[in-house]
């Protein structure tokens, strides 16, 4: 027989979850086709001289640990599964932030043959900080700003989109399959 935690034991458990998550979020980075400016802003961010980790923000190599997924770039057809896929691996709640013109727009690479489009196109995205790239400061206002969501109660952007085919991809329609 299973058992339920009472309702202030579930408040109190909540609370501490939460604190630990805004205290010390665990950040993994995804490329998904940038020119690697941001990349290069982002690891200076980290670093001793602008310090994220005062925020207790720290970079980490699994999704299956990290609270928020740190985007750069476009979203190239070859990188589209792989993003669903560390997304998918994350720990419910996740948050997204895309880092850089390319994965808020699409960037200089927007009309590319094998581009799909923004990250928000892919996953929901919950912070955007824009720039070319953006600079260290920047960086650091938009996960100061993840964290105050999180402070204030916000939730998650809605659980992923559903898989869409890459472009070119058959469809059940094309491959004479039943629809």
């Amino acid at each position: 027989m299973a058992t339920t935690l009472s309702h202030p034991i579930r408040q109190a458990l909540d609370k501490v979850a939460l604190w630990a998550r805004i205290n010390s979020p665990w950040v993994v980075h995804f490329n998904s086709g940038s020119c690697n400016g941001c990349d290069i802003e982002i690891l200076a961010t980290l670093a001793p001289r602008w310090d994220l980790e005062r925020f207790g923000v720290k970079l980490w190599g699994s999704p299956r640990h990290a609270d928020i997924l740190m985007c750069t770039g476009p979203v190239t057809r070859q990188a589209r599964e792989r993003l669903l896929r560390v997304y998918e691996q994350m720990p419910s709640p996740k948050f997204v932030v895309a880092v850089g013109s390319c994965g808020i727009t699409g960037g200089a690479f927007h009309a590319c043959y094998n581009i799909v489009g923004d990250i928000g196109k892919v996953i929901p995205v919950d912070v955007y900080i824009p720039g070319c790239p953006p600079r260290p400061e920047a960086i650091i206002d938009g996960v100061v700003q993840l964290l105050t969501k999180l402070k204030a109660g916000a939730a998650p952007k809605a659980a992923a989109p559903k898989p869409t085919p890459s472009p070119g991809a058959p469809t059940a329609a094309a491959s004479g399959g039943a629809s």
